[in-house]
């Protein structure tokens, strides 16, 4: 399994924007072909903080997520509002197997 933990740090007068677009991101990413997972976490302490845990079959699948539609218009859509550069970090999935 590839999982992706992407955090995120918006700008507080996007936070509900971010919200918006992440929530169709989601619907349209977890009917794609190998998604095991996609969530979207708001930090309970403080509300410009996201965390997007995405989790494929396998690493192609992964990479197929940054090509479809709905991934390249969020992408451009929440670039604008981003405090900070978000950032990435890969992992192979263990369990559940």
């Amino acid at each position: 399994m590839q999982v992706t933990i992407v955090y995120v740090t918006v700008e507080p007068d996007h936070i509900d924007d971010f919200i918006e677009a992440s929530r169709q991101n989601h619907e349209a990413s977890v009917t794609e072909p190998g998604n095991r997972r996609f969530d979207v976490l708001q930090s309970a302490d403080d509300p410009t903080r996201f965390v997007l845990y995405e989790a494929y079959e396998n690493a192609a699948d992964a990479a197929k997520h940054k090509e479809t539609a709905h991934y390249l218009k969020w992408r451009d859509t929440v670039a604008d509002w981003m405090a900070q550069p978000r950032e990435g970090i890969a992992y192979k999935g263990l369990f559940p197997a």
